[in-house]
């Protein structure tokens, strides 16, 4: 790393660090989870969508032997997903397009396309910025008997690469181990963190084998928010085990943020 990138990383991280010890009003606070919930909501999007999209790519035999990857994308109001061929990643082998809902693609194809251009830029971004993660040793970690997602999500200035931690493990919902990467135009990353500080693996199931109604996990002082993956991960494993709501305990700012699926919504409050 070139002296003038790491002073670059150190001040926003000074200014990160900073910005966690001044306090909130109230209508800071609410424009912070507003934020968060949007993007929070983008991500699930954009996992919900590969999910579907390699879970019915795997029964199709054909998809199935070509299968070199996926990418999943916002395009206006409109979520696609792509299987990309195994021998020349230039080629689209499956298709799934969503609006408003998961419950049924507007466009399902099996036909073999060129990717476009937007495709293959983000493709590109995601293995450029993966490549840069391995070749500079930033840690990140695949917990025993967990994957790791990787969502790129283009803004202005460059890419966002959030990791989040998956797993097939019956009633686990992965919370923890969650990464965003900040890249520039030309895929160098000049900011990044670790949202939690480890793996928490959370059970839908009691000691005594009942279903959880509710979880919780508290956050380090240097995360004061509920994070977007926090969200992401449980909309998409929750919903899935009949629950409806899950707490984080900030003790940066003594609340708690509970974010509730039914309404998609953070709710604020002193107790849980």
């Amino acid at each position: 790393m070139s002296k003038k990138k790491f002073l670059s990383l150190l001040i926003l991280l000074l200014a990160t660090i900073n910005s966690f010890s001044q306090d909130y009003t109230p209508e800071e606070i609410r424009i912070k989870t507003d934020s968060i919930l949007m993007e929070g909501n983008i991500l699930f999007n954009h996992e919900k969508a590969a999910w579907i999209a390699t879970d019915m790519a795997m029964e199709n035999e054909s998809v199935r032997k070509n299968f070199g990857g996926f990418l999943s994308y916002m395009l206006k109001d409109t979520i696609i997903a792509i299987i990309y061929n195994r021998e020349d990643f230039n080629y689209c082998i499956y298709e799934l397009q969503f609006v408003d809902s998961f419950d049924k693609p507007v466009k399902e194809s099996f036909e073999k396309r060129v990717i476009s251009e937007l495709e293959k830029k983000l493709i590109i971004a995601r293995d450029r910025i993966i490549d840069e993660i391995i070749l500079n040793e930033f840690e990140v970690f695949v917990p025993d008997g967990f994957s790791l997602n990787f969502v790129i999500l283009p803004f202005e200035q460059g890419y966002k690469l959030y990791i989040l931690t998956g797993t097939s493990q019956p009633n686990i919902i992965p919370f923890g181990n969650d990464y965003i990467f900040i890249a520039d135009s030309n895929y160098e990353i000049t900011y990044w963190r670790k949202f939690h500080s480890r793996l928490i693996p959370q059970s839908t199931v009691g000691p005594g084998g009942e279903q959880v109604r509710s979880l919780t996990h508290s956050h380090l002082r240097t995360e004061p928010f509920i994070s977007a993956t926090d969200i992401c991960t449980f909309m998409l494993y929750g919903g899935y085990y009949g629950l409806n709501e899950f707490s984080v305990y900030s003790p940066a700012l003594s609340l708690y943020f509970t974010y509730r699926l039914d309404k998609n919504e953070i709710l604020i409050s002193e107790r849980p």
